[in-house]
Order: C-alpha cells, then sequence, then structure tokens
C-alpha cells in the first residue's frame, strides 16, 4: 500500500525533470548571432543609427561618399557606440558563415555581440575575422 504514492512522487519527479531538460534545451537552441552588423560610414568608419543602412546593397569598397552601409562584427567583437569607431569587421556580408543579425545592438555600445544577441543556453561562439 505504501508503494504506490511512492510510484506516483518518481512519476512526478521524472516528469519534472523531462521537462526542465526541454525547456533548457529550447533555450540553448534560441537563436542567437554569430555575427551582428551595425549601420556604419564606410568613409569614416563612424557607427550611425541602423535606420540610416539600406539592407539590399553591401559596400564594395568604392563607393566612398554614397551612403552608409552594414559594417559585421565577429561575436567576440566589441559593438562600438552611434558615433564611435567601427574596427575588426568586415563590409562583405554576403560572405559570412553563420547567422547573421542586422542592426538591433545597443547604441551606446560597450559589449561584444555575442553578448548583446544571446538569448540563452550553453555556451558560445566565438565566431570573428582573420586578417
Amino acid at each position: 500500500m505504501t508503494t504506490t504514492p511512492r510510484r506516483r512522487m518518481r512519476s512526478a519527479s521524472v516528469a519534472i525533470g523531462i521537462t526542465a531538460l526541454a525547456a533548457s534545451g529550447l533555450t540553448g537552441c534560441a537563436s542567437s548571432a554569430d555575427y551582428a552588423a551595425v549601420c556604419v560610414d564606410p568613409e569614416t568608419q563612424e557607427r550611425v543609427e541602423d535606420k540610416e543602412c539600406d539592407d539590399d546593397s553591401e559596400y564594395n569598397g568604392s563607393s566612398v561618399g554614397s551612403g552608409f552601409f552594414w559594417y559585421y562584427l565577429g561575436a567576440s567583437s566589441r559593438v562600438p557606440a552611434v558615433g564611435g569607431l567601427a574596427s575588426g569587421g568586415t563590409w562583405r556580408g554576403s560572405g559570412l558563415n553563420g547567422t547573421v543579425q542586422r542592426g538591433g545592438l545597443p547604441t551606446t555600445g560597450g559589449s561584444s555581440v555575442k553578448s548583446t544577441t544571446t538569448k540563452g543556453g550553453f555556451g558560445g561562439s566565438s565566431r570573428g575575422f582573420s586578417s
């Protein structure tokens, strides 16, 4: 007679454990970008507001003075504040291997790309650029 409640408690414990694993697994699978783009003036390398960038065009290195373009930073890169200088990234978003987030980074900068785009989970990526 005393075994029935014990079985129920075990079943409940297993169910809670499975639910917790599933929840942590889903959180771990939440998308976080390997790269993030900030809008930059190619002439000065200065970050500007995201609304200044066109999503369809990519800076090809010869269109200085023709507007602002996305500048792609790796996961370990520091995010420059709006008005700050962007460095350590690339203008070539089409050549990146991984997920890319365009815009949406803090305008005050100061943190790494990964810390501002991570939604949770385990570990992290150290995507960057080799020179």
